[in-house]
C-alpha cells in the first residue's frame, strides 16, 4: 500500500505535533509548580542505573581468554570516561570511545 503526497504529509504533520505536545507537557505541567518526590528519584538515580546495565551488556560477550584479551573493549572504555572527565561532555566522550575502539577492533 502506498501514500499519496497528502496522506503522507498529513501523517508527518501529525507525528510532528504528537512529537511535540509529548516534550512540551512536563514542561507545561511543572511550570507553575514542584515535580514529585519520584521524578527527583528517577532523575537522580536512573541515568546511572541505564548506564550500569549498558556497560554489562557491552561486556557480556568478550572473551578476556584469547586475544585480544578484551583490550579494545577495555580502552574504549577508559577513553570514554577519561574524556568525559576531561570535558564533562557525554557526546564528545561517547564519540571519543567509540571511535577509539572501533579503530582498535579492526586492527
Amino acid at each position: 500500500m502506498e501514500l499519496t503526497l497528502s496522506q503522507a504529509l498529513i501523517a508527518t504533520l501529525v507525528s510532528a505535533l504528537i512529537i511535540f505536545f509529548t516534550r512540551a507537557f512536563p514542561f507545561l505541567l511543572f511550570s507553575n509548580r514542584e515535580p514529585p518526590k519520584i521524578l527527583r528519584f528517577i532523575e537522580k538515580y536512573i541515568p546511572p542505573m541505564i548506564m550500569a546495565i549498558l556497560l554489562v551488556y557491552c561486556f557480556k560477550d568478550v572473551n578476556f581468554t584469547d586475544k585480544p584479551f578484551g583490550l579494545p573493549h577495555i580502552i574504549g572504555l577508559t577513553v570514554t570516561v577519561i574524556t568525559y572527565l576531561w570535558k564533562n561532555n557525554s557526546m564528545v566522550s561517547i564519540f571519543g570511545g567509540t571511535i577509539i575502539f572501533m579503530i582498535l577492533k579492526n586492527l
